[in-house]
């Protein structure tokens, strides 16, 4: 499994405005030039994090986007599973893929063993977590 550049953006643009969110709406400039990543790239990743219903939007002078929730109620992999779609290690857990060897495959509690940690240790950090991690580290005054 690999989190694409997509997924790792999302990640970091939802810390950002975690990070800002007493600026109310935050402008996807704003965003874009302290996570130095492309707006174009942003405005890309924010429909999928819309219908996921992990942001509020506003249109207008004073538009921008902010967290639907507190930062303590979205996890990682919540927000990397509206991105990424599944973090299944193997397709055959996908759902997608009906596999004629499912029954009698020695491998598969292997990997379903894998997605259940990987799933635990997404879903256990929330963007509180890694906003606390980060400021514990840097004192405070801390960039994401």
């Amino acid at each position: 499994m690999m989190i694409s550049t997509r997924g790792r953006y999302a990640l970091r643009m939802m810390l950002d405005l975690a990070q800002h969110q007493d600026n109310g709406y935050v402008a996807l400039r704003d965003v874009a030039q302290r996570q130095d990543i492309s707006k174009k790239y942003l405005e890309q990743i924010i429909p999928v994090l819309n219908r996921a219903g992990l942001l509020q939007t506003t249109r207008g002078y004073q538009g921008g986007y902010r967290l639907s929730k507190s930062p303590a109620r979205y996890t990682v992999g919540e927000i990397l599973r509206a991105t990424e779609g599944s973090l299944a290690p193997v397709a055959c857990l996908e759902g997608e893929i009906s596999c004629p060897r499912r029954e009698d495959c020695a491998t598969l509690p292997i990997w379903e063993g894998l997605e259940k940690v990987v799933d635990a240790y997404l879903d256990g950090i929330t963007l509180q977590d890694v906003l606390d991690q980060a400021r514990s580290r840097s004192g405070g005054d801390y960039v994401i």
